[in-house]
């Protein structure tokens, strides 16, 4: 039996069919969760998860107790739960702490109580699991050989820990996988942005002006895919260097002081605080957008936006809008939270079967290495990464060429 604190069990036949769905659309997961049933390379280790609690995760987390993992199971924001997913693996016999909606204490004591399952292995979306466990319960840490982090925001987090000498555990910073950011964030970041604002706005995206807050791989496939919508497109960044591969690859680059009142619908996506500004936004154009593709939802500054505000209700379903002292109104799509999974379904599942059987082997490593790891974040081993790029090519039925042992030699020799 398990043991859960979710909203309501009954959801699991609709969790079902949503984990069937994915379960068809994700064949690296498919061969992981044949093999583990065979190897059972998990048996008898316990693994903590924190990941946005929707199908693709779950069925990640019936691969991994597939292996063996006595798994427990919440999730990584209040809004991007779930219900009937966290009910369906409830039903499954997992342990799940999880409500969608729910408040940040709810959220908080949810985050404890998925550790107080005691885990060898953590897997992270965002550093809180890790943050807790180093903070409020480091008696729970005396069990952890070492864990996985998915995100950006987290792998920042990590690293900041690191650099202070208090991380107590190896982390693998999947988030830095080839197989993970070349992909995940990029195609999956840009395609899944843009369902969700197009399916909460019922608005066009052709002909409107989308300001991109960050370059980086997941700034690349939000500018990318809108500029495939017909939106002009307008970059801010912080680094030179990102600034002009974005200039390069055809879009303006400004300042956000300039961004501010030429932009329609804005996106920031950088992994840090307060990118966009009550400042920024008495600027605005009246109805103005504005979505977070960061993890945290402190990137739109919904602190002093709440503030500042004369006043704000709903303009539609998952939207807010907000008047402000100037008599503008901008609308925030899901509480400046992270957009595409806390008012849509987050990234496809092709995408996450990448990023998820990255994760699967990574937990895999940690088993098998963590007692002569260091306390510090470690890359993806490079076997990992060409094992889930060879996988994906079979899945497409997609062959490629092998070097010869002449080309090997070739390359490896410096006289020529």
């Amino acid at each position: 039996m398990s043991n859960y604190d979710i909203k309501d069990i009954s959801l699991a036949p609709s969790g079902h069919v949503k984990i069937d769905w994915v379960r068809h659309n994700m064949p690296l997961l498919n061969g992981l969760e044949e093999e583990f049933r065979k190897t059972r390379p998990f048996e008898g280790v316990r693994i903590s998860l924190s990941v946005h609690l929707e199908a693709k995760t779950a069925y990640l987390c019936l691969v991994l107790a597939a292996g063996g993992a006595q798994m427990s199971v919440t999730g990584s924001n209040v809004l991007s739960t779930q219900d009937d997913v966290a009910a369906a693996l409830a039903d499954d016999g997992l342990s799940v702490f999880a409500v969608h909606g729910e408040s940040e204490e709810s959220y908080a004591r949810h985050i404890e109580m998925c550790l107080e399952h005691k885990p060898n292995i953590i897997i992270d979306d965002g550093g809180d699991l890790v943050g807790m466990l180093h903070t409020k319960r480091p008696d729970l840490a005396e069990d952890v050989w070492g864990g996985c982090e998915e995100t950006t925001t987290g792998v920042i987090r990590l690293k900041a820990m690191e650099a202070e000498g208090i991380l107590k555990f190896p982390m693998v910073a999947v988030n830095d996988a080839d197989c993970k950011h070349l992909f995940d964030n990029r195609y999956g970041t840009g395609q899944s942005v843009w369902d969700s604002i197009m399916r909460n706005t019922n608005l066009i995206v052709a002909a409107k002006t989308v300001v991109v807050v960050g370059y980086g791989w997941c700034g690349r496939g939000i500018a990318m895919r809108a500029d495939a919508l017909g939106a002009r497109v307008i970059v801010t960044e912080v680094n030179p260097v990102k600034a002009i591969e974005a200039r390069m690859d055809g879009y303006s680059v400004m300042t956000m002081a300039e961004a501010a009142p030429l932009g329609d619908i804005f996106v920031s996506a950088t992994g840090c605080c307060k990118t966009i500004t009550v400042e920024h936004m008495l600027t605005m154009k009246d109805g103005a957008i504005l979505t977070n593709a960061g993890h945290f939802n402190c990137e739109v500054d919904m602190e002093a936006l709440e503030k500042a505000a004369v006043s704000k209700h709903e303009t539609r379903a998952n939207i807010m809008g907000y008047e402000l002292s100037n008599g503008k109104l901008v609308n925030v799509i899901a509480e400046g939270r992270l957009v595409n999974i806390a008012a849509a379904d987050g990234h496809p599942a092709e995408i996450m079967d990448m990023s998820f059987a990255v994760q699967a082997l990574s937990a895999m490593y940690i088993k098998e290495h963590y007692k002569e790891l260091e306390n510090r974040v470690i890359d993806v081993s490079g076997e990992i990464d060409e094992r889930v790029a060879r996988r994906k090519l079979d899945a497409w039925g997609i062959q490629i060429d092998t070097l010869t042992p002449e080309q090997e030699e070739y390359l490896h020799s410096w006289d020529l």
